[in-house]
């Protein structure tokens, strides 16, 4: 695995505006809503009611502690990857630290294996005057330039659970295309429990030109289109 510098990515700021995450582009005085935030906000009112009866199930309390410690070890663990593909120490010795670097490890073993050429890490990407947000890896993997997702989770997923992280990994593929004049081929999601299982999801394909549509559908509807 070697770091290319290849494409110049862009300084960037971010900002909440009404709860929602924004960026400002190299300085720019317009201010671009995130590609978490277009989905989010346009999510299916199944998946809403879906959200709302297991808040409901668990208890509000509960619930909030669940989501702080999945966004704690997810945030640990992706510091751990970047951390690993720079080739930099990694310093977090916490508990929770500790229990990311495990997971992160079976990631860079089981996936980061394949990764030849680095392109960006924790790469802003955005797409003039629509969208913008920040991609965990830009990388030749098997040979194909890929959009890789890093994903911590409790449990084990199925692919058709996670048709929302498709749909992020295609924005941020037609960001990339629209800025660098690429071709994105294809997008990977890598995916650990916190007890050590490793899932992979590739999209590419058909299916990754149907998810880059279901993501313009969202970003219409964002709009108020």
């Amino acid at each position: 695995m070697k770091l290319v510098d290849k494409y110049v990515y862009p300084r960037s700021t971010r900002k909440e505006i009404d709860g929602l995450r924004h960026y400002n582009i190299d300085g720019s005085a317009s201010k671009l809503p995130s590609v978490t935030t277009v989905i989010g906000q346009t999510k299916a009112k199944r998946d809403r009611e879906a959200l709302d009866a297991w808040i409901a199930r668990v208890g509000e309390t509960e619930a909030t502690k669940i989501k702080i410690e999945a966004t704690q070890r997810g945030t640990a663990m992706h510091k751990h990857l970047e951390d690993f593909i720079k080739g930099e120490p990694s310093m977090d010795l916490t508990d929770r630290g500790r229990e990311a670097k495990f997971m992160a490890d079976i990631i860079r073993d089981r996936g980061l294996n394949r990764c030849s050429d680095v392109y960006g890490v924790e790469a802003v990407l955005y797409y003039p005057g629509l969208y913008a947000g920040c991609c965990d890896l830009i990388a030749k993997i098997d040979d194909k330039v890929s959009i890789v997702d890093f994903k911590q989770t409790n449990k084990p997923k199925q692919r058709e659970w996670i048709e929302d992280y498709f749909i992020q990994m295609a924005a941020y593929g037609m960001a990339h295309d629209a800025v660098y004049d690429t071709a994105i081929e294809q997008g990977i999601i890598m995916m650990c429990s916190k007890d050590g299982y490793y899932q992979e999801f590739v999209i590419e394909g058909k299916e990754f030109r149907d998810a880059k549509h279901k993501f313009l559908r969202r970003l219409n509807i964002y709009y108020g289109g």
